[in-house]
């Protein structure tokens, strides 16, 4: 820092030493009843490429190797969790002292979204960032969590407020970055693994959503969006690929019918066993 510091930051380079801060100084508290084990966030740098679809099955997964587990859907204006596991809009209960409970799935996910407060689950959500990223915190602040070993964050697409948020008021374990085959996303993947360098986040590895699709009759993978780049992206940031996704109509037709708990499938299994290493 140098002698001349003025302390406004805004008038200096990033390279300036006092702009240094440590991220735990900005970690908000849990409620005295409440306890988290790890917090996964799963983002991507762009829009409907699969994050919520990547959210729920990585729960699922969690859940279903005896792993209390829980989805805090940060995406409060496009929340999609509740219709996955078949959650209507019933409203959230409280205890005694104001916490929010959580909703339960029929196999005992915890959730937290937007969607679980309004009237009908098709009401927008018509927010500024100031006031969604509060909401986040309130989720993660002012709601029982009981017990849970892993969370999974649901957020947003981009590197704005609310993956700013989570970034820095969650004790985020790792994340999950989600992409799709277009060539475009070595560009996207790269944001997203910038933003967690820069707010000293550890990347679990990526997952390729509608990586391909098999022919019904003859068994062939169809590269419908051209072919993976992956792999060089993966190989580009020395980075792990977890997994790569089909585009599969029992995907679509268990999200759609609230039944992605009963999806059987095996392609988040190196996912799962990395966030067990954790």
């Amino acid at each position: 820092m140098s002698e001349n510091c003025t302390h406004d930051c805004s008038s200096c380079g990033e390279n300036c030493s006092s702009r240094t801060v440590d991220r735990t100084s900005f970690l908000e508290p849990l409620n005295p009843g409440s306890s988290v084990k790890k917090v996964i966030g799963v983002v991507s740098g762009k829009g409907g490429v699969g994050k919520s679809l990547v959210t729920a099955l990585m729960a699922v997964k969690m859940n279903g190797k005896g792993k209390r587990t829980a989805i805090l859907d940060a995406d409060i204006t496009g929340p999609s969790i509740p219709k996955a596991f078949g959650l209507g809009t019933d409203g959230l209960s409280v205890t005694k002292d104001g916490l929010m409970i959580p909703a339960t799935t029929s196999t005992g996910i915890s959730i937290m979204s937007a969607n679980l407060l309004l009237d009908n689950d098709t009401d927008p959500v018509i927010w500024r960032g100031p006031v969604i990223a509060g909401a986040v915190k309130q989720f993660w602040q002012e709601a029982l969590w009981e017990n849970i070993d892993y969370m999974f964050v649901d957020m947003p697409p981009g590197t704005g407020d609310v993956p700013l948020t989570v970034f820095q008021s969650l004790p985020v374990d790792g994340i999950i970055i989600v992409t799709s085959p277009q060539e475009l996303v070595s560009m996207i993947v790269a944001k997203a693994v910038n933003m967690a360098k820069k707010m000293d986040i550890p990347i679990i590895g990526l997952v390729e959503n509608m990586s391909y699709l098999v022919c019904p009759d003859c068994g062939k993978k169809i590269s419908v969006f051209g072919e993976s780049h992956i792999d060089e992206i993966a190989k580009e940031f020395e980075l792990p690929v977890l997994a790569k996704l089909p585009i599969d109509p029992k995907i679509a037709e268990n999200v759609d019918g609230g039944t992605i708990e009963y999806l059987e499938e095996n392609w988040m299994d190196e996912a799962a066993e990395k966030v067990l290493a954790l």
